[in-house]
């Protein structure tokens, strides 16, 4: 089974970054491919029908829907903006959104979130689900917000407070079980 993780920032020491890359960790030990994907490839101008109607959809946008192609499912870790999904992740949906065959259609996704607040980004990943359960990705129920981000990375990487790391680690395990049992049924 391979799965597209990527962290949805450009900032360096993104929080959402190191929960991606420690999301990744968690599904190599549960024997799952990962391809970790780093937002940066996949850089898009905003959307705009009459520029796609001249040049087509671009190559940032292709470059993410072959890679969500080439996988079985997706966890998308994802900072959160004026409580809501960031405006150039929502446009990089925009533009896959044009692609035909969806992309997204019949894709297990996972939503993760870090950020400094109390409520882990949670409000960003509300929004996110709104276009992805729209363009046909089936959204795990769960989803793993990480609160007060800037003091709950341990120095290994991982999550420091102890319920926490179980949480995220139980999510991320019934997940894989979710997609290996689809996967699996004839």
């Amino acid at each position: 089974m391979r799965i597209l993780v990527m962290g949805a920032s450009l900032r360096p020491g993104s929080f959402n970054v190191r929960l991606a890359e420690l999301a990744a960790s968690v599904l190599r030990d549960q024997e799952v491919e990962v391809d970790l994907a780093r937002y940066a490839e996949f850089q898009v101008p905003g959307y705009d029908a009459s520029a796609e109607d001249g040049q087509g959809v671009p190559d940032g946008a292709r470059r993410f829907a072959d890679r969500l192609r080439a996988a079985d499912a997706f966890v998308l870790v994802s900072p959160e903006y004026n409580a809501s999904v960031p405006g150039t992740l929502k446009n990089l949906v925009d533009w896959v959104s044009r692609l035909k065959p969806q992309p997204f259609w019949g894709h297990h996704g996972l939503l993760m979130s870090a950020s400094p607040r109390l409520t882990g980004g949670n409000r960003g990943l509300w929004a996110l689900r709104v276009p992805l359960e729209h363009l046909g990705a089936r959204m795990f129920p769960e989803m793993v917000s990480v609160a007060q981000a800037d003091t709950a990375f341990a120095e290994d990487g991982g999550i420091a407070e102890e319920k926490q790391a179980k949480r995220m680690r139980r999510t991320i395990e019934d997940f894989v079980a979710l997609v290996r049992a689809v996967r699996s049924r004839p």
